[in-house]
């Protein structure tokens, strides 16, 4: 049995990470002929990892968290007979972690989302000793990256790899401290591209590596030997023992780069939508779209007023490439809209009657109301409905997409749930909704799973 997990210390120990290969070859860039065996010469990847080293720093991070009780205890009765205060109860913790120098002129690094989550201090250590508080710029735990700023500290940055271009058989390299062990040379391949279904409530993308991952290695590099940031370690499957069986996970450079760019931007990512139902276009929904040899996004609806509705989206198109890139599957899709920033065009290829159609959009912010305005697919409805992407549709307010650990998944919604009703009263739209919910106090949602209905409380 296999888990999947978050690769990072909760110690006091700093963790770094850099994927380092071993090749068989004098002649790459970064190698070096340092000895030989018997007259046969013996290369090195020395120089490089030298090179790339200072660019990954350790992260500390102490924070608070709610801690776990007897629920017993959440009984006001309970609490009055055992003395137990009111309020939450809360207990310190200290996590370890790493990061990525991506521009040292103005101290930006990147890391993992989940390593600085529920921090409330942050400490950057760099390879030669030296420490700097940071400040969080944004992060988005959609995709799992984190931007963080270290004023004031002669840093050394690394330069980003178009990991578009990465194949599966490339050497990689790690350096880093797994177990609190100083910047530990790992080695590994590029096992597999496009990664995704790890976390269905995320935008996936990874680069699979054999590259030893363990914990403490979250946010660190994966780097190819030209000494460029291929990838930034994120997750790991692994054993009942939690240690590493050689599938590991990185997000892809480019994306880690148009996260960053919003998040350095607006502090956060401003999500666009296309406003269309898809799903991936398997072998027998090709031959019945009469597509036998089409791969891509079916789309199975449009909603009335959405981007993809004024570009001349229709349903039972298959789309096939966004901004010149093929599109495989549904998860690409909305992997590839889900970065755009809203306003952006974006040009769309579709298969329709088997032939090709090329079409512009221009990304929405939310999907449109009846009125063709646009609703906030946010969690203004309610505090306890944040990071959930809401949307008006035919059978109430369906959730498009629920942010990991955000109020909204704490409260059990998940992607494709739709809101039909506030109490006794039925909700058609994201507008109802909020209003259903204007007056404080506690409300039961009626939310319509599937083929049956479940009651999700609010308080």
């Amino acid at each position: 049995m296999t888990h999947f997990y978050r690769p990072f210390l909760l110690a006091a120990t700093a963790a770094t990470t850099l994927l380092v290969a071993s090749l068989p070859a004098a002649t790459l860039a970064g190698t070096k002929l340092p000895a030989q065996v018997a007259s046969t010469p013996v290369p090195s990847l020395a120089p490089m990892v030298k090179r790339v080293s200072p660019s990954v720093v350790n992260i500390q991070t102490r924070g608070k968290v709610r801690a776990q009780r007897n629920p017993l205890m959440d009984d006001p009765f309970f609490r009055r007979f055992f003395n137990v205060p009111e309020g939450p109860a809360e207990r310190e913790f200290r996590s370890a972690g790493s990061g990525v120098v991506v521009d040292a002129k103005q101290g930006y690094l990147i890391t993992n989302a989940h390593v600085i989550e529920n921090a409330t201090e942050i400490t950057v250590s760099t390879q030669d000793d030296r420490q700097f508080k940071a400040e969080v710029v944004g992060k988005d735990t959609a995709t799992d990256v984190a931007v963080l700023r270290v004023k004031d500290a002669q840093l050394q940055e690394l330069p980003m790899a178009d990991s578009d271009t990465a194949e599966v058989g490339d050497f990689v390299v790690a350096i880093g401290n797994p177990f609190g062990l100083q910047h530990t040379v790992t080695s590994g391949i590029v096992s597999g591209l496009g990664r995704s279904g790890i976390n269905e409530e995320s935008f996936e993308n990874f680069i699979q590596t054999d590259a030893s991952i363990n914990p403490g290695n979250s946010g660190g590099a994966l780097v190819n030997l030209r000494g460029e940031l291929v990838g930034i370690n994120s997750a790991i499957l692994s054993g009942e023992g939690g240690g590493n069986i050689g599938i590991g996970f990185a997000i892809p450079s480019n994306m880690a780069r148009a996260v960053m760019d919003q998040l350095i931007k607006y502090g956060e990512v401003k999500r666009g939508v296309l406003g269309v139902s898809i799903f991936t276009l398997t072998p027998g929904l090709a031959k019945g779209a009469g597509n036998a040899e089409a791969r891509g996004a079916l789309v199975s609806q449009v909603v009335d007023g959405s981007a993809a509705e004024k570009a001349g989206v229709k349903a039972g198109d298959v789309i096939t490439a966004v901004n010149g890139r093929a599109i495989k599957s549904a998860a690409e899709l909305r992997n590839a809209i889900g970065l755009l920033r809203v306003g952006q065009q974006v040009q769309l290829e579709v298969l329709r009657d088997g032939k090709a159609v090329q079409l512009t959009a221009s990304i929405n912010d939310a999907a449109p109301d009846k009125d063709g305005n646009a609703a906030k697919a946010s969690g203004d409805p309610h505090p306890a409905l944040a990071g959930a992407s809401l949307e008006d549709s035919t059978n109430g307010v369906r959730v498009q997409s629920v942010e990991p650990r955000s109020p909204a998944a704490a409260i059990g919604l998940r992607t494709g749930d739709a809101i039909v009703a506030v109490g006794r009263n039925r909700v058609d739209s994201v507008n109802a909704l909020r209003g259903a919910l204007k007056e404080e106090g506690s409300y039961l949602l009626t939310v319509r799973r599937g083929n049956g209905a479940i009651i999700i409380p609010l308080q």
